[in-house]
């Protein structure tokens, strides 16, 4: 097996799920290490995550990623045991593979490449590794960029390792992703006999307009670079459990994926407007999951672009779509990020795989975008 694919099965065969990191950090920390960097492992509550560096000059090109993995669910339901990874007809299974410890094999054997190439390298290469992005994202990167901020290091361009590719590795990188604003809503309303309704308001009924308004809302156009913002509601409930019972309150839970064309604080505004619009008795919380965020063509970008297209001869696109990542709590400090690594296909599935020569791809374009920045 190559080193990457080497590593990428040491990485799969720890069970790091989230937040657990099993050993995955202190391997790549020990790596790293041995060709000149400075690691600061940084742990938060029950988090590890570390800081690692190699110069101190700018630019900072920095690799972000995971080494937790969501579980794995029955393992019996599995073709190949979820942490004794295999290569099957040329594919990696095992959890993680894609999602995304093959990933952080090929960063460390692309870094180690580099290095023995270009020992005197311009800038600084960087790593943030988290064992918490599958989980609350709460004392992940998250903290570990709150601590570079507060001492003014700063991070020029970022890659997260990601699985933005769809059908070929390298086919689509990310360069932004939309904002997430989550919310939980409670209609208040008074609870009664349903044969007696007059004497009972029912909440499920008097919010039905201002949902259905909310459905139909256009909130925005979108624009070149992201669709238009998307109003889903997720969970609805409301009840005692009983058929002769009007309920006195009814829960919603829904979500904005809203584009760079509005902002949260607007998108609040605009749902409470609504809703105050039918009268309704209610109590309203707000999750801000992040902020959309765009990295428009760039150095970091043409980087990418052109190690792809000389690797595999192919040209990339460039895309907006998908859910969140770790890059909304990068991308606010002011570098460029971008997200590139294996195929999506089977992340957080039963028999998640790679495919083993994507892997070694993979080093390869992140080899080059060292060379095309820092060489």
């Amino acid at each position: 097996m190559s080193p990457t694919l080497q590593l990428a099965c040491d990485l799969i065969s720890r069970h790091s799920v989230t937040p657990e990191d099993a050993g995955c950090q202190e391997l790549m920390m020990e790596r790293l290490a041995a060709v000149g960097f400075n690691n600061e492992p940084l742990r938060f509550e029950e988090v590890d995550n570390f800081w690692s560096r190699r110069g101190t000059d700018g630019p900072m090109v920095c690799f972000a990623g995971h080494t937790d993995v969501v579980p794995t669910g029955p393992e019996s339901s599995w073709q190949y045991p979820p942490f004794e990874p295999q290569i099957v007809d040329g594919m990696l299974y095992g959890r993680g593979a894609a999602d995304m410890k093959g990933s952080l094999a090929a960063m460390i054997v692309a870094i180690e490449n580099f290095v023995r190439k270009f020992p005197d390298h311009k800038g600084s290469i960087a790593l943030l590794i988290t064992s918490d992005e599958e989980g609350p994202a709460h004392n992940g990167t998250v903290k570990v960029v709150e601590t570079l901020e507060a001492r003014n290091e700063k991070i020029d361009m970022c890659i997260v390792g990601e699985p933005s590719s769809t059908t070929l590795v390298g086919d689509v990188i990310k360069n932004g992703r939309r904002g997430s604003l989550g919310a939980e809503l409670i209609v208040k309303g008074i609870q009664g006999h349903v044969a007696y309704p007059h004497l009972a308001k029912n909440p499920v009924h008097v919010a039905a307009p201002a949902l259905a308004e909310l459905a139909n809302e256009k909130w925005d156009d979108g624009n070149e670079f992201f669709p238009a913002t998307s109003f889903q509601i997720s969970n609805i409930h409301a009840g005692t459990g009983a058929t002769n019972v009007i309920p006195g309150t009814m829960k919603v839970v829904f979500n904005f994926r809203f584009s760079t064309e509005l902002t949260a604080d607007i998108l609040k505004q605009r749902t409470e407007a609504i809703l105050d619009k039918h009268d309704l008795e209610y109590d309203l919380q707000w999750s801000l999951s992040g902020e959309p965020f765009l990295t428009d063509r760039g150095p970091l970008v043409d980087a990418c672009v052109d190690a792809i297209k000389a690797v595999t001869g192919r040209d990339t696109e460039l895309s907006t779509a998908g859910g969140t990542s770790d890059g909304r709590f990068i991308a606010p400090t002011g570098a460029q990020v971008v997200e590139l690594g294996p195929i999506n296909a089977t992340i957080h599935k039963v028999d998640e795989c790679v495919s083993a020569a994507d892997l070694d791809t993979l080093t390869d374009m992140y080899e080059g975008i060292l060379e095309r920045l820092l060489g």
